[in-house]
């Protein structure tokens, strides 16, 4: 009776332990990560697109849906990064999401989808709520300006598929994104 409360007691602990979503244990005499959320993304930045370089694919008023296969259109940036525990959009981000958001409104019979995502640390539940949480933040942003509800669909898979492999702050920084997918295209 005593081995069997032993046996319940130890896999109690383990599981408790289990499931509060520490983040990787640091080996001896290895420096804490002291990268800030800013620097992690210098690193993965990108331009905005220019006045230029938005004209070029537009047709009267509005981006030609060819312009969405074309790796130069400013709607192939279809990515935004975010920083630790956040679903703030950055600056830079606001601008893609307003071409986004444009070519949307002018083009009423396209649909995207929003998938959000987490990096590795925190719970799984935890990550699929800032998945979603993250997502619904572009969406809001987009329907602000003139994109309909019934174009936006929104689906989180927190920590699941991650771009970057690694563990460490450079993985992480890639890991924790929405992407804007258009469906059929």
């Amino acid at each position: 009776m005593i081995k069997i409360l032993r046996y319940f007691i130890i896999l109690t602990v383990v599981a408790a332990l289990a499931g509060c979503g520490l983040g990787p244990l640091k080996k001896r005499g290895e420096q804490a990560d002291t990268e800030t959320p800013d620097k992690q993304v210098e690193d993965n930045q990108y331009s905005t697109p220019s006045d230029e370089e938005v004209n070029k694919f537009v047709s009267g008023d509005t981006l030609e849906v060819s312009s969405l296969n074309d790796p130069n259109s400013p709607l192939s940036q279809r990515v935004m990064y975010f920083d630790l525990d956040s679903s703030q959009i950055k600056d830079a981000d606001r601008e893609i999401i307003t071409v986004h958001a444009e070519f949307l409104a002018a083009h009423s019979e396209i649909t995207v989808v929003l998938e959000g995502h987490a990096d590795e640390r925190g719970s799984r539940e935890y990550n699929v709520a800032l998945g979603e949480k993250r997502a619904k933040a572009v969406k809001q942003l987009m329907t602000l300006q003139g994109v309909t509800e019934k174009q936006i669909q929104v689906i989180s898979f927190g920590e699941e598929r991650p771009v970057a492999l690694g563990h460490d702050s450079s993985a992480w920084s890639l890991n924790r994104r929405v992407e804007i997918l258009y469906t059929g295209y």
